[in-house]
Order: structure tokens, then sequence, then C-alpha cells
């Protein structure tokens, strides 16, 4: 089944027209054509499941079956990412979109070795990158990628509120258990909203801590070893899933 990514409809009907890169990527590459089946996300929560009722070069029409529609998470997750390099970053966005963050918080800090010219440009990539990570995984709730920020900025933001978690080779670490436990403000015993914070290649710099200390983020450790950042980015995001789904549903899963 193939997935693509349309901005949200507010009355979408019967029809649905693919946006034209998604159009020609359908029929041109795809090969694509009347009757294939298509799932069709909007990154708000719905989901489309259709035919291809007609398909020209860049304009492609698809007829709707069944309309799903997908609760929000219980938890809104930031990542509060310092910019890696290159592929690090590029692979950190997919991976975030595939374990369900609501946005990725890009932070300029001291030490990030990748410093973009034209930051706008690079937020524009990384979003596309993100509706791919979406169409690919199937998260119907869109990753939003937010302008690029220097961590001062960040913590003075409006969005630098809530709970906030650093992953910290400095700070003596609290267990994840007690931080989500006195998290508070959501469902039941889930923190209503949550940001991850993870440094760039050469960490983040005392001062840089100092700041994230005195607004209140707490830290954890990921484990004795040094991780990559690319590593650590993703091993935090799981922890705090998989944490958030076992409370979600009441206690520790099953074993296999």
């Amino acid at each position: 089944m193939h997935r693509f990514y349309l901005p949200p409809v507010r009355t979408p009907g019967e029809f649905l027209s693919l946006a034209p890169d998604d159009a020609h990527h359908a029929v041109r590459v795809l090969r694509l054509g009347a009757g294939d089946p298509v799932v069709i996300l909007d990154g708000a929560g719905s989901e489309f499941r259709g035919v291809i009722q007609s398909a020209g070069r860049q304009d492609v029409s698809v007829r709707i079956v069944e309309t799903l529609r997908h609760p929000a998470p219980p938890t809104e997750i930031t990542l509060v990412q310092a910019i890696a390099k290159a592929q690090a970053m590029d692979g950190i966005v997919h991976r975030a979109v595939e374990l369900g963050c609501a946005r990725i918080q890009p932070l300029l800090s001291e030490r990030s070795i990748s410093r973009p010219d034209d930051l706008e440009a690079k937020r524009s990539r990384w979003q596309e990158m993100a509706i791919e990570a979406a169409k690919q995984s199937g998260n119907p709730w869109l990753t939003v990628i937010k302008p690029i920020l220097t961590p001062r900025e960040w913590l003075a933001s409006p969005e630098g509120g809530g709970l906030t978690i650093i992953a910290s080779l400095l700070d003596t670490p609290e267990p994840m258990e007690s931080i989500l436990s006195s998290g508070g403000g959501g469902v039941g015993s889930l923190p209503s909203r949550m940001a991850l914070v993870v440094g760039p290649e050469g960490d983040f710099t005392p001062q840089e801590y100092d700041g994230f200390r005195q607004s209140g983020a707490r830290a954890v450790s990921l484990g004795s070893l040094v991780l990559r950042v690319e590593t650590a980015a993703v091993a935090l995001l799981a922890i705090v899933q998989y944490e958030l789904n076992r409370r979600k549903g009441g206690g520790t899963p099953p074993p296999p």
C-alpha cells in the first residue's frame, strides 16, 4: 500500500487529488494507475484509504473508500536536538518521526559541528524529510520541524516549558520512573507534553547545561558507554515511548 501526504482538507468529499510532485511520483516512478489502492495522510490524524480513479502525469484523482481518524497521542513529545552532522541529523529526523515525535526543535549549540549558512533552508529540508518519513512509517501525525534556535532562545520561548528531560553525562541521573511520575499535568499519570534534550557531538558546554538545570530540566543516563549523538536520540525516544505506552496500558507488557 503506497502512502502519500496531503495537507489537511476541511471537507475532503468523495475525491482527493494528489499534490503534483506526489502525482508525478505515483505515475512515473511507482507506475500506479486507475484501480490501484493508495493511502493519503493529512498529518493531522486523518487517514484516507482509496483507489486511483484517474492518473495523469501531474494529476492523480483518488476516490475515497474509507476515512480513519486517529486519536492524538496523550503526550506530545518534542525532541530538542542540538544540530548534528548532516547524515546523523538526517537519520535523527527519520527516527524521531518513526518514534512519534510531535515536533523537533533543532538547537545551534556552541559545540555544534554543523553550522548551516541558511537556517530556514535547512529547516525546510528537514521538514520535507519528516513528511517522507511519515509516509514510509504511516505516522498519521506530522512531525513539525521548528525554526533553529540557540539553547538560550529555546529556554526563553513559550515552548520551553513543560517536563524537560536531558540526556546527561555530567549530572547525577534520576530514574525515568520517578521523573514521569512527578511530571503531572496530563492524562492520568502521563505528562501532557515533554521535551527530550540531546546534545551535539561534543556535548553541551557547562554553561549550556547550567541553563537547562536552572529551567528545571531533569537528567537521565543512557548507560555507562558514550553514545553517538544519533544513537543517544533514538535511545532516549525509545525509552520514553516504552514507559509512556506501559503506563497508558496500566502495567508492564507481557513477555513475548
